[in-house]
């Protein structure tokens, strides 16, 4: 009945505690790197493409309130699928943000950029 107990990372036999998982915090770490690094591939990816439409509204919006295109933002790599929130107006038309910055798709291919001051 007295098994052997093994890491849980690298197979080494384990001695001490009875309910020792790992040899050391090495194998700690790495065992649970490899098992979130999907989950967390996911996450950081999105979150790249969040700050990059972010980063491109901010630089073409300095003054706050101002008009641009579809084919400009497309050209800075702007991903229209990706946004924090969007705010529906009284008035039925859909504001798309990122974090503050955000956009309201106008006639043709232009778009009002915003600045959110408050949130």
């Amino acid at each position: 009945m007295n098994e052997e107990r093994l890491c849980l990372d690298c197979s080494l036999p384990l001695h001490g505690r009875a309910d020792k998982k790992f040899c050391n915090d090495l194998c700690r770490n790495n065992y649970n790197n490899q098992l979130n690094s999907s989950s967390y591939n996911l996450v950081r990816n999105v979150n790249n493409i969040l700050k990059r439409n972010r980063r491109i509204l901010e630089e073409l919006n300095p003054g706050g309130k101002t008009k641009t295109t579809r084919k400009k933002l497309s050209a800075k790599g702007f991903d229209f699928d990706y946004h924090t929130r969007s705010y529906l107006t009284g008035n039925g038309k859909t504001y798309h943000f990122c974090y503050e910055y955000g956009y309201l798709p106008l006639d043709g291919d232009e778009f009002l950029l915003v600045k959110r001051e408050e949130i």
